[in-house]
Formats: structure tokens, C-alpha cells, sequence
């Protein structure tokens, strides 16, 4: 058999494989999220079940195909196989546009693609939200996308680009990023419910789209993710007076500023289903995304204290970047187990 014979017998059995540890969609989220290249520490899914995790998801910064691969290996199956054999959650959450929407189809079509100021078309990001052509395009490519990346929960989630613009033309300049990104994302879930019913899909609140929608509404089963990149880690979300590393909209200046976000977009999506996707264990941001890494300044007073401020807000589910820990971050640093289970231990917490 050829690579490509075992990889399409593989992508076609892989639904079935992660279906298998099916979860329930209501049971609080207490997660991570990991580059697929951070399991060559093979006994993450033991790691995470020690710590009293839920769910392990796997991102993509940019190229979805990394994903694909991976899962299709011997190495990605036997970590779903492991997940699914402990009960842990598997998801994909995805910087997805630029695999929705690829950037050669603007010399077919310019208009699929965002306006700037200056009034041209650009294939540098996103999309144009009033392009019913473009909508077509990013909802058919999702439900390709969740043919092969199929999360046990049922949830979604399609990112924009990374800290990427918006659209600016007539029809879309009235709009926020944040209203820009849910048009995309309400038509995105419709196409999906047509596959899988049950099928949420993510909002996320992070950079350019931070603000809670005014002009536009959510589906119901889009559900909000808050992402405070730029927060001060020294200190909790709660010291409204920490100042953040942000020089300037769209992130605020203090953690202050980051909890009036979350609670305007939660009035809107509401509490229930809000997860909180956080950076305590995000070795990869703590080493500004390079390599060699350096050792996880692990503050466990500080995630305790964040968890009770997100909870009085009556969010439920939270998971956190732990990209970087790897086989080469335990040799370097050693065994990172004693973080990750007082990482789950945070939340047995009154």
C-alpha cells in the first residue's frame, strides 16, 4: 500500500475512531490545548487524566494539513485510540480561514476577499462577510474540514486569522470584526447542523474580534470563547488594575478591561457554554514562540484566583494553551506533572 492508499484509508476511518469516546456536551470543560508535535511526550492523555482534565485539543496556527497528517499517522491514532480507551475529549481548535477560504482563489475572484481603507481587495486574510459566494466556499470546506477532524463534544471551532483584519467595503464597514466574524460563523453552524445535529460552533473573543457583537445575533449553538492574550500574568484577572502588554485597542490596557469584555459578550452568548481558553500553561507564549523554550513560570495562586473571578460570571468551561510542553521541555526542565495537577486541582476549589 502507498502513502497515499494508507492515508485515505486511514482519514476514512478516523470519524469512527474519534466518535468512540463520546462525551457529554454539558459536563464542564477542564482542558488543554497542544500542538500535535507536543505528543512526543506520548503519555499526555495519561498526564491529563491524572490531572483531573476532560478534553485534550489539538491546534493549527495556520496549516490545517499538520492536523490531518498527524492523526492519519500510527502515532495520531494511537493517540486518539488512548484518549478515547481514558473517556478524554479530543477537539481541533483551528486558525481556519486561510484553509476555508483559500488565498488562490483570488485570481478568480477578488471579491471573496476582505476590502481595505483604500478600497482593495486583499487575499492577505479573512474574507468579505457579504460575499454569499465566499460564505458558500467556508461552510462546504468546514464540513470537509469536520469529516476528518471530528470532535467527541460536537464543538467546533473555526478561527479567523490570527490578529487578521476585516473587511471594509460598503456593505461591510457598518460592521464590527466581532459581527464580521459571527456572520461567517452563523452560516458556518447552519452547514454543519446539516452533517452533525448536534454541532456548536466557537466565537471566539480574541484580538481584533475582543468586543461583543451589537449589529449581529448569534445562532442558536454558537457559543463564546474568551482568549485574554495580552493580560498581565503576575497578577489575577481580578486585579482590575494590572496593566496588560497591550499598547492599545483592540486589547484593553488593564485586566480590568479584559473582564468588562468577557461579561458584555457573555451578556450576549450567554454563560452556560462560554469557555474561557487561557495561557497559564502556555510554555510556547512564555517563550514569545520560540525555541529552545523556557521553564514554565508556573502561578498557581494566580490561575486559582482567575478561575473564581471567571465563575462569578458563571463561566463553566476552561481549558489553556500548553503548547511547548513536550519531550524536549521535560528534558530540559523535567517532569511538568506537579503544574498540570495543580492546574486540575484549581478547580475542585469551592
Amino acid at each position: 500500500m502507498n502513502r497515499r492508499q494508507f492515508l485515505s484509508t486511514t482519514l476514512a476511518t478516523l470519524p469512527a475512531i474519534g466518535l468512540a469516546a463520546e462525551n457529554r456536551t454539558d459536563s464542564p470543560t477542564r482542558g488543554v490545548v497542544l500542538y500535535p508535535f507536543d505528543l512526543s511526550l506520548t503519555d499526555w492523555p495519561d498526564r491529563a487524566l491524572k490531572a483531573g482534565m476532560t478534553t485534550i485539543a489539538l491546534h493549527a496556527a495556520r496549516r490545517l494539513d499538520v492536523l490531518r497528517d498527524f492523526i492519519a499517522s500510527p502515532d495520531g491514532r494511537r493517540f486518539l485510540a488512548r484518549s478515547a480507551e481514558l473517556g478524554l475529549a479530543v477537539e481541533y481548535e483551528l486558525h481556519a480561514m486561510g484553509e476555508l477560504l483559500s488565498r488562490e482563489l483570488y485570481h478568480k475572484d477578488p471579491t471573496l476577499f476582505r476590502m481595505d481603507e483604500k478600497g482593495r481587495r486583499n487575499a492577505d486574510a479573512n474574507c468579505c462577510p457579504h460575499s454569499a459566494a465566499a460564505l458558500e466556499i467556508i461552510a462546504g470546506k468546514a464540513v470537509e474540514w469536520a469529516k476528518l477532524l471530528a470532535p467527541t463534544t460536537h464543538r467546533y471551532f473555526y478561527w479567523p486569522d490570527d490578529g487578521a483584519q476585516w473587511c471594509r467595503c460598503p456593505k461591510c464597514r457598518e460592521f464590527s470584526a466581532s459581527e464580521q466574524a459571527l456572520l461567517v460563523e452563523n452560516h458556518v453552524l447552519r452547514a454543519l447542523r446539516r452533517r452533525d445535529p448536534k454541532a456548536t460552533l466557537a466565537h471566539i473573543s480574541y484580538s481584533h474580534t475582543l468586543a461583543a457583537p451589537e449589529r449581529v445575533r448569534p445562532e442558536p449553538g454558537v457559543f463564546l470563547e474568551f482568549a485574554p492574550i495580552t493580560r498581565d500574568y503576575a497578577h489575577s484577572i481580578a486585579d482590575r488594575d494590572a496593566k496588560t502588554h497591550s499598547t492599545g485597542q483592540p486589547d484593553p490596557l488593564t485586566n480590568g478591561g479584559y473582564l468588562d469584555i468577557l461579561a458584555a459578550n457573555i451578556a450576549l452568548f450567554g454563560a452556560e457554554h462560554t469557555q474561557v481558553l487561557e495561557y497559564w500553561l502556555d510554555v510556547s507564549m512564555f517563550s514569545k514562540w520560540t525555541r529552545p523554550a523556557v521553564k514554565l513560570p508556573w502561578n498557581g495562586t494566580v490561575c486559582r484566583a482567575d478561575i473564581a473571578a471567571y465563575r462569578k460570571l458563571g463561566v463553566r468551561h476552561f481549558t489553556t494553551f500548553a503548547t511547548y510542553i513536550d519531550a524536549d521541555y521535560v528534558m530540559r526542565y523535567g517532569d511538568p506533572q506537579s503544574a498540570l495537577d495543580e492546574y486540575g486541582a484549581a478547580f475542585q476549589q469551592p
